[in-house]
């Protein structure tokens, strides 16, 4: 009988510690979940003491960093026996955005200026041209065409950069 409860003892030490490497080697289960500008981590924790298993659930809530977008718009410059245009009159991005207006004179002598922003750029006859700039200040802007009488007669536009 001696040697039938050794074999037992043993055989429970054995399983006892087969459950102990069965545990700290199982991988833990991360999730990453994106929740109204917040990371929630969970991970699931499981200890062993004297015999018995516990798991517990932990959660990690973070603010995300939100990065400035880079926003992209096309406008065409041209005149018409109306007056003179910029295809598109408001431009509305976000203080720290990166703009990048793509400007093509399609008809006519034209330039696009924002004063603000130190931006006066010629844009020859049917070639596109590209500004790009940070928005780093917040208000409403006016865009315009500084050839003469272009501005009066209805080529400019609105640039609003919200906070």
């Amino acid at each position: 009988m001696m040697i039938g409860k050794n074999i037992l003892i043993t055989a429970g030490v054995i399983l006892v510690l087969g459950i102990i490497a069965f545990v700290y080697t199982r991988p833990v289960s991360v999730t990453d979940k994106k929740v109204e500008n917040k990371v929630v981590e969970e991970s699931e924790k499981t200890q062993v003491n004297e015999g018995t298993t516990e798991t517990s659930k932990e959660t990690v809530v973070e603010d995300i960093v939100s990065t400035p977008a880079v926003k992209e718009f096309t406008v065409e410059s041209f005149y018409d026996d109306k007056g003179m245009w910029f295809s598109l009159k408001e431009i509305t991005v976000n203080k720290g955005d990166t703009v990048k207006i793509k400007v093509k004179n399609i008809k006519g002598v034209h330039d696009f200026n924002i004063d603000e922003y130190g931006i006066k750029v010629e844009t020859p006859l049917n070639e596109e041209v590209i500004i790009e700039f940070v928005a780093d200040k917040a208000g409403e802007f006016i865009y315009y065409c500084s050839k003469p009488e272009h501005r009066e007669k209805g080529q400019w536009g609105t640039l609003t950069v919200s906070e």
